[in-house]
């Protein structure tokens, strides 16, 4: 998704350059500005004290407006995503809007901040004033709101500058002008968007082929959790050896090796588009383990592909793989093989159905050639990947 915070003092323009990007980009529109306004035109009870509120410019509370904008994110789920208008304005409400983006499994993609000096806010302010007859544009009130602003809005700058989320933009000038630079500050931001991707599937299903098909196609860094663990057993480490040792039992490798390789391969490779994780994750905590990985680095996972073909078929792989010069440890015999089917089916569906709950999840059928499959899988991925963009 593409979630905007579009940030700038009042009278900066953010609600007609809000009108603009939404069209442009299909984005749900939320203003805080308008949610309050049509509380106070429904003269609801919240509405009432809204209105004495802005009418001495002061800021409606925290819980006032979570409840406001959640009701508006749940009934906009057609969008591409959320442009906020007027929210977060203090350091407390961008925590709020990071739990909030995250109950959508998603995250804040930039924060533009309209740039504009004081005096011109000032003018724009009064002459809005004399045309809207709003009472919140007399020049006591825009001088208390600007204060305001300062005090309290602006320490929401340092929170996005530190995760380098937070782009300046210049505010005076043509309309047009001020919009073409905000366009070109989201397109410049969704070409660094790294895309996430982890291909699932049960043994023999076809993960390692396709995975690294897609990652030499898209510029991905494919991390195979089963190819660095053969590479310690390989190496004879330490590490190896207690790898080797639960393969020769079909068991699943302990989390704490696994994220010990998965963050080592991570850290390194930062010039690509985005990871292929395969055989990772398996089980429901190593789930929220790779979103805690992932999170450190302002990512996530994007989408789950999960390769499927009939238990039948996925034997005879796995069987013609064991008599082969590329067998594994726990090909060796039909029951490793059979035991670890049924790992699958006991530990990784879960995972599969946690995905499906955050719409991120689907099936591809791994039937055909190695071609055919392909084929599907990257039609698949590459429409996800312009959705999430």
């Amino acid at each position: 998704m593409l979630n905007i915070a579009l940030f700038g003092p009042p009278g900066a323009g953010k609600g007609t350059q809000s009108q603009m990007l939404i069209e442009k980009y299909n984005l749900a529109y939320i203003s805080t500005g308008d949610l309050l306004r049509q509380e106070i035109a429904e003269e609801t009870e919240l509405g009432i004290q809204v209105k004495d509120l802005i009418g001495r410019g002061g800021l409606v509370s925290d819980e006032m407006m979570v409840d406001l904008i959640e009701k508006k994110i749940i009934t906009s789920s057609d969008k591409n995503g959320i442009l906020f208008d007027g929210f977060p304005r203090t350091l407390v409400q961008s925590y709020i809007l990071d739990g909030l983006l995250l109950k959508l499994n998603t995250s804040l993609s930039c924060m533009l901040s309209l740039e504009v000096p004081d005096d011109e806010l000032t003018r724009r302010l009064i002459e809005r004033g004399k045309v809207s007859g709003r009472a919140d544009d007399t020049e006591e009130v825009i001088k208390f709101r600007l204060s305001e602003y300062k005090d309290k809005t602006s320490p929401v700058i340092g929170y996005y500058q530190e995760r380098h989320l937070y782009v300046p933009i210049q505010g005076v000038g043509p309309i047009s002008d001020i919009f073409d630079t905000l366009c070109n500050a989201i397109e410049s931001m969704l070409e660094k968007v790294w895309f996430n991707l982890v291909v699932s599937g049960p043994p023999g299903v076809g993960k390692g082929t396709q995975g690294r098909m897609l990652a030499e196609k898209l510029n991905f860094y494919y991390i195979s959790t089963g190819s660095l663990l053969r590479k310690e057993i390989n190496a004879g480490t330490e590490l190896g050896l207690r790898v080797k040792e639960t393969y020769e039992r079909g068991d699943l490798v302990s989390d704490e090796i696994v994220i010990r390789l998965i963050e080592r391969e991570i850290s390194v490779h930062n010039n690509v588009n985005g990871f292929v994780f395969k055989g990772f994750p398996r089980t429901i905590l190593q789930s929220y383990i790779l979103d805690g990985l992932l999170r450190r680095l302002n990512m996530g996972v994007s989408y789950v592909v999960e390769l499927n073909a009939p238990m039948i078929e996925l034997i005879k792989r796995l069987d013609k793989r064991g008599r082969s010069e590329k067998a594994r440890i726990y090909d060796v015999s039909t029951e490793l093989i059979i035991h670890r089917l049924e790992e699958y089916n006991s530990k990784t569906a879960l995972v599969m159905e946690l995905y499906k709950k955050q719409n991120k999840h689907v099936v591809v059928n791994a039937m055909g050639t190695k071609e055919e499959i392909f084929e599907r899988l990257l039609d698949t991925v590459q429409s996800a990947m312009k959705k999430s963009r």
